[in-house]
């Protein structure tokens, strides 16, 4: 049954009767509403009413939005988070001294580089992951010429996961071999030690395993330092002077044709080491291929019989001790017979001589009586003291152990030639750093190769002889160098101090070879405020015809040291002075003769001291002081079966220089 009214009911119109379009009159027309359109329009009205509300709470939304965003940036701004504020604002650049990570830095006392590690790649590859080793290792062939190419198989083809195949990839190199795309190869992060200076201060860098651990020089001694405290470690060394040493120390090896050279400038006020150079030497960045002659470091590690420098050893114990005094006279008219064997001088005087001139003339004669009168005892205690016994505390692990003979065997053929530098063997650095306290008022100083830092407190030594010794020694130095051996090591302005040494070298069947010397010569200056200690020896130099055919430490050590004092003078902030030079000359001058204080009874030819026969004859005591000294001497140093023994088979034994009878060619 239809819900729909009959045809003939008029439409439920409620607006009412609808106008025809078009013109006529106009009748009423009527519409049928049925049940589904209400639905639908109230359906309708239901969903305007809910987009109103919709609409409604958008625009509430949209208000309550603008209005704290306008707030927030208009009225009270929200400040950013700290962590944004700080991502954002322009960070300081690190400070330009600020130490590289790794391995530190090795600095001179400058400041100049002279061990640094840079970061490098090493290629390592998975093997397990190589589908064909024979490939890849062509491949890397090709961008590695170096490569084993053998050896890369072998690794490529083991069942291990992790193998290395290079070090020390270059960044081109690096990219060529990710741009093979080969799977399993990879890089690790490294350092590479580098010395910028090459063979500047080789010996005492000395250098690093392929692991960056130290194994020679400073980089081993610091080892852990300079792998824990990335700050720079700096060195006294001076590149500098360490360049002018090289410089010298190279041109007298090469000019002399000698098999090696060694130099050395320390600071007279703390000892530090300015420069310390061996001839030959090697690049540090090639120490793995250098020869052993190159590695070896003649000044730390070599020991060499030190010759007549040590006659200031002699000098020093004799007058500290009040055993002799600058106005006593020594017998240098003929040789002393030791056994069948002599102990001469380089240029006999056949005179009398008071120490002053034992000094200036290199007398092996005048030392060896001064020694006797000194004694065994208090020989071996002054060396000792001196640190002439033990080794150098210096930051190098290779410093040698001087060669001495032991208290048992220490008898008065020993007395005698170690008082002339025979017998013993020391380092170039013990006799460089001794000679400092010889000048600089009695102070020994532990040599050192770390600079002093600002604001650090003075180095401190250790009081090892009277003022008026050094005072003295100082006296005597400038007279050897005005008026002895060593005056080609003079410099005008410098007031130059210094001794001269030769000693023959020794053999290898035992004894000493004629006519190769090592020839060496210590400096101070100036004399009259000593500020740097110099010393160069020479080791087998052969005669030219400048040198007139000799081969001692004057002629070949001396000039050397001269061109050192020049060269660094000026640059260490030493300049030279040629304002009253007399004046200060005649301050740092002796006496000659020098004249014997009034009620004094002196060493000479009317009152000997020590006999002319050293076997027998006890010698004539002066005060009652020394009559109780020459007793003792007399008593200790008399000859016994042993010491005519050892002197039988000197010329067999290494430890020794004496002269046989006719060989006029002694320590000088």
């Amino acid at each position: 049954m239809s819900d729909a009214p009959p045809p003939d009911t008029a439409p439920n119109n409620p607006w009412g009767p609808r106008p025809r379009k078009g013109g006529g009159d106009v009748q009423a027309e009527t519409v049928r509403v049925t049940s589904p359109d209400l639905r639908r329009r109230a359906a309708l009205e239901k969903s305007r009413a809910r987009l109103v509300v919709v609409s409604a709470v958008f625009l509430l939304l949209f208000f309550a939005v603008a209005a704290k965003l306008t707030d927030a940036t208009l009225i009270n701004p929200m400040l950013p988070a700290p962590r944004v504020v700080q991502q954002f604002t322009p960070q300081p650049p690190p400070p330009a001294t600020a130490p590289p990570p790794g391995r530190a830095s090795i600095v001179d006392a400058n400041g100049q580089i002279l061990a640094v590690s840079l970061p490098v790649a090493s290629l390592y590859a998975d093997p397990r992951q190589m589908i064909d080793p024979k490939a890849v290792a062509d491949q890397l062939k090709k961008v590695l010429p170096d490569l084993d190419e053998q050896d890369v198989v072998q690794r490529l083809s083991s069942a291990k996961a992790f193998v290395y195949i290079a070090r020390r990839v270059t960044p081109a190199q690096e990219l060529a071999i990710n741009n093979l795309g080969i799977p399993g190869l990879s890089f690790q992060m490294s350092s590479d030690r580098r010395y910028p200076l090459g063979d500047t201060a080789a010996q005492v860098l000395g250098g690093v395993d392929i692991d960056g651990d130290g194994i020679a020089g400073v980089e081993k001694y610091f080892n852990k330092r300079l792998n824990d405290d990335s700050t720079p470690l700096r060195l006294s060394i001076d590149v500098r002077v360490q360049a002018i040493l090289r410089d010298e120390v190279a041109n007298a090896v090469s000019t002399y044709t000698a098999i090696g050279g060694c130099g050395i400038v320390e600071d007279a006020t703390n000892g530090q080491i300015l420069g310390m150079v061996s001839i030959p030497d090697y690049d540090a960045n090639d120490l793995a291929t250098a020869p052993p002659a190159a590695r070896f470091n003649r000044c730390a590690t070599g020991t060499y019989e030190p010759g007549s420098v040590f006659k200031l050893q002699t000098a020093g114990m004799s007058l500290d001790d009040d055993v002799i005094h600058l106005w006593d006279s020594f017998n240098t008219t003929h040789p002393i017979p030791i056994g069948r064997f002599h102990i001469t001088d380089f240029e006999p005087q056949h005179r009398w001589m008071q120490l002053g001139d034992i000094m200036k003339l290199s007398s092996n004669i005048g030392a060896s009586r001064i020694a006797i009168l000194v004694g065994k005892d208090r020989q071996r205690a002054w060396l000792q003291k001196m640190g002439l016994m033990s080794r150098e505390p210096i930051q190098l692990p290779e410093a040698a152990l001087p060669q001495v003979h032991p208290a048992s065997s220490w008898g008065k053929a020993t007395v005698m030639t170690v008082s002339f530098g025979n017998g013993i063997a020391e380092t170039p650095l013990h006799i460089a750093n001794t000679a400092v306290a010889m000048v600089d008022g009695g102070i020994l100083y532990k040599p050192t190769l770390i600079a002093s830092e600002p604001g650090d407190a003075p180095i401190q030594g250790e009081r090892v002889m009277k003022q008026s010794t050094s005072d003295t020694l100082r006296k005597i130095l400038r007279s050897i160098v005005t008026g002895g051996t060593a005056e080609f090591g003079d410099v005008p302005g410098y007031f130059v101090g210094a001794k001269t040494g030769t000693a023959q070298k020794i053999s290898e069947s035992g004894g000493y070879r004629r006519h190769l010397n090592y020839a060496s010569f210590v400096a101070a200056f100036p004399m009259n405020a000593p500020r740097y200690v110099v010393y160069v020896a020479i080791d087998s130099p052969h005669p030219t015809a400048q040198t007139h055919g000799y081969t001692t430490g004057g002629w070949i050590a001396g000039p050397a040291v001269a061109h050192v004092i020049a060269r660094i003078g000026p640059m260490l902030n030493v300049m030279p002075r040629f304002e009253n030079v007399a004046a200060i000359n005649q301050e740092l001058s002796l006496p000659d003769p020098y004249p014997v204080p009034p009620g004094v009874v002196p060493y000479g030819p009317n009152n000997p001291g020590e006999p002319d026969n050293v076997a027998s004859n006890e010698p004539s005591p002066r005060t009652a002081k020394h009559a109780q000294e020459v007793a003792r001497a007399a008593a200790a140093d008399r000859w016994s079966a042993s010491d005519a023994a050892a002197a039988k088979s000197l010329r067999h034994d290494a430890m020794y220089r004496v002269a046989a009878p006719n060989d006029a060619h002694a320590s000088h």
